[in-house]
């Protein structure tokens, strides 16, 4: 079975030698070889030419003759959540979905993020009392990165 730290060296060094901001999302290597990667930028897009770049540097330096393999190396979709933590400070801005452990929703905008903790921006529309128009409430929700079950992103086609 091929080993998950030389694949990462090897995908490391392909990153470092691109110096275009990519990191590693996820990495799986199954019981058959079929070795999945997945990469984001913490500026723009991932390009297909950083995939194809990254799986070559993997594919030239891995023996073929030692143990067969299969790899993929894509970048993270929209549609799946927020895994490591650079993805979080990337998309401080962004309209998110968050579903904590406890089940709670939370949908706003995401204000600030560290390793600990994100901070979820919402707004709704009340009527206070005593005046006759609804005004905007903002509130602000600090939520522990251990409480969080998942995080996506909300896509807004306007």
């Amino acid at each position: 079975m091929i080993s998950k730290k030389t694949i990462l060296e090897l995908i490391d060094e392909r990153i470092s030698e691109l110096d275009n901001g990519l990191f590693v999302v996820s990495l799986t290597i199954s019981s058959s070889n079929v070795i999945r990667v997945e990469l984001d930028k913490y500026e723009g897009n991932v390009s297909v030419l950083d995939c194809m770049s990254v799986s070559r540097n993997v594919e030239h330096n891995l023996d073929r003759e030692e143990a067969d393999f299969e790899i993929s190396v894509s970048s993270a979709g929209l549609d799946q959540g927020l895994r490591v933590f650079p993805q979080y400070k990337k998309n401080v801005g962004r309209d998110v979905k968050v579903k904590l452990k406890e089940g709670a929703k939370i949908e706003g905008k995401m204000i600030a993020a560290t390793p600990e903790e994100i901070t979820i921006q919402t707004s709704r529309r009340e009527r206070i009392e005593g005046k006759k128009k609804k005004e905007t409430i903002i509130e602000d929700h600090a939520l522990k990165m251990e409480d969080v079950e998942e995080t996506k992103i909300v896509i807004s086609f306007k």
